[in-house]
């Protein structure tokens, strides 16, 4: 007698970014950056995303929706 179960499960991924994902640089207000580098708190940046940050931004293309948003702030703050 051969008596094979199958099971199923599903399983949702709730982890959080590591700053690494996406591969870009992100625009964090400096104040953020040092209050993190501090206190190992994340970071919010202007798209939204979050993280701790630990590695070197010169090193990723800057992201373009904060490239985007920083863009509109200057030029609304020019006017």
């Amino acid at each position: 007698m051969n008596d094979t179960t199958t099971t199923t499960r599903e399983q949702t991924d709730v982890r959080q970014g590591d700053g690494d994902h996406d591969r870009f640089a992100h625009y964090v207000r400096k104040g953020d950056i040092v209050r993190s580098n501090v206190e190992g708190v994340e970071v919010v940046a202007l798209c939204g995303k979050k993280w701790i940050p630990n590695r070197d931004p010169d090193r990723y293309p800057i992201c373009p929706t904060c490239k985007e948003i920083m863009s509109a702030i200057r030029g609304a703050s020019s006017s």
